[in-house]
């Protein structure tokens, strides 16, 4: 069994390949010589678990759903040592903010329909606004002016570093392999998990029912090279199952095999700024539904004390990786512009919030303009915010690659996966990729045991990660040990 990507969603994977099947054999390969380079980088994301309950793009529907696979980190992170914990998931205050008689009318309603859904949350008029973040709702002690009301939810976890957590997942999964040596029959066949950092893929090869994967050691990394310059990494490997976990690279990988040409891709880069610690938790604004963009919020950053960030801008980019001017060669194989493509950027275009919202953000990226710009949107939260309290994060923001459906002719704002062949699967995973990383892998993971036959314990993984008693899913026979042991 072979996972391209060490992002959050591949190493996800790794660990519940590891924790829930007894296959003899699992290995991942990450391009770079560490985990979580890309999107699940710190710095290159909001560092939110995306509940629902605060994004007002969700449909309920859409909400409930996610609720689901978002509480899964939660309940990943119970199982771990305290340390780790808190290392990986953060519990801050958050609300959804609403300014204006438009945008307050709109969530009264959202709370009466939602509320049901989510008991946690709270209605908050201006005077409790200002008790959870003064910020928010007082200007020079006094309130705003503006009608506003929030929906709140008091505690929970609702950050995370998920670099860290990619780190826990092989963590817990190299546990887990150890773990079942130790309880292993004797004459059983050792289990093994190989971790192929600084590798890049450069070919996969269908062979029957085998796949020949052709792997090379990635220019500029040291992880695939012995201190000679040889590689140390094999330069290929036969697996019986393929998931690649890539981000936009997924698409690109799928099409070179001639998968996935019914779609193209719209890198989204987001810039984000930083201020002194104005907030006390996550605060989300309403979104825009003309918008297919994320609305401007405000979260204290887990890996910078004492500072908020605001953003994210939307930022339309040619790149398939922020901060690396060759993914541009790459960004033009995927964008296979034709007129469908091209009929999707007119949608856009000939609306005139998306239009303006486009040029706006273009100027967002201007050194002298970007702050005074940025300032009036950022002051939606924090009125009384001045200029000398804006920073340009640089080196912060990563790129969200949004498809577009070439044959329906429109811009899909949630993931894709593309399932090529039988035993091979691409996965491209916008936000909220990361909130959904173990709920996507038990997907995978019903897939692989279907077709592989390994015995996968689905009443241990729901009862750890789905917090029930039920199965996670229907199809191969779940393994016969079912008794839970922490991690860590």
């Amino acid at each position: 069994m072979l996972i391209v990507g060490g992002g959050v969603c591949g190493s996800a994977l790794l660990f519940e390949l590891a924790r829930y099947t007894d296959l003899g054999r699992i290995a991942l390969v990450e391009r770079y010589d560490q985990l979580a380079r890309v999107n699940s980088k710190a710095t290159n994301n909001s560092q939110t678990i995306h509940c629902g309950d605060i994004e007002t793009n969700y449909t309920l529907e859409k909400a409930v759903k996610v609720k689901r696979t978002a509480e899964m980190i939660v309940h990943y992170a119970e199982l771990l040592e305290p340390a780790e914990r808190e290392r990986c998931v953060f519990r801050t205050p958050k609300m959804v903010l609403a300014v204006g008689e438009q945008e307050c009318a709109f969530l009264r309603e959202r709370f009466a329909g939602f509320s049901p859904h989510f008991p946690a949350m709270e209605l908050l008029e201006k005077e409790q606004i200002a008790e959870w973040e003064p910020n928010v709702a007082l200007v020079d002690g006094r309130l705003r002016s503006e009608e506003l009301v929030a929906i709140g939810i008091r505690s929970t976890y609702t950050a995370v570093d998920y670099e860290e957590l990619a780190e826990s997942f092989v963590a817990q999964a190299r546990a887990a392999i150890d773990e079942s040596q130790g309880s292993a029959d004797e004459g059983q066949s050792p289990r093994r998990l190989d971790l192929l950092m600084g590798t890049s893929v450069q070919q996969i090869i269908p062979e029957g029912e085998l796949f020949r994967v052709r792997l090379a050691p990635t220019s500029g990394c040291s992880a695939g090279l012995a201190a000679d310059g040889t590689a140390v990494a094999p330069t290929e490997v036969l697996a019986r199952h393929v998931v690649v976990n890539a981000g936009a690279h997924s698409l690109l990988m799928a099409q070179q095999m001639g998968f996935g040409l019914e779609y193209s891709c719209l890198p989204v880069a987001g810039s984000f700024y930083f201020t002194p610690d104005l907030l006390k938790g996550k605060v989300y604004t309403v979104q825009n539904d003309k918008l297919p963009f994320a609305a401007i919020h405000g979260d204290p950053d887990v890996r910078a004390p004492g500072k908020t960030r605001f953003g994210p801008t939307a930022l339309l980019l040619p790149l398939l990786e922020r901060y690396k001017p060759a993914s541009f060669w790459e960004f033009l194989k995927v964008l296979r512009l034709d007129w469908a493509v091209l009929a999707v950027f007119w949608q856009l275009f000939r609306i005139a919030d998306i239009r303006n919202y486009i040029f706006k953000n273009l100027l967002f990226e201007v050194p002298w303009l970007r702050r005074r710009l940025f300032l009036a949107d950022a002051r939606k939260i924090v009125p009384g915010m001045r200029l000398d309290d804006l920073r340009f994060a640089e080196g912060y923001g990563g790129v969200r690659p949004q498809l577009i459906d070439k044959v329906n002719r429109k811009l899909m704002l949630g993931e894709a996966s593309i399932p090529a062949l039988p035993g091979l699967v691409f996965n491209v995973t916008p936000s909220p990729g990361g909130t959904c990383c173990l709920g996507n892998a038990a997907r995978d993971l019903e897939a692989i045991a279907q077709r592989l036959g390994c015995a996968f314990d689905r009443q241990r993984l729901a009862r750890e990660l789905y917090g029930t008693g039920e199965e996670a899913g229907s199809g191969a026979t779940a393994s016969p040990q079912a008794t839970a042991a922490p991690v860590g």
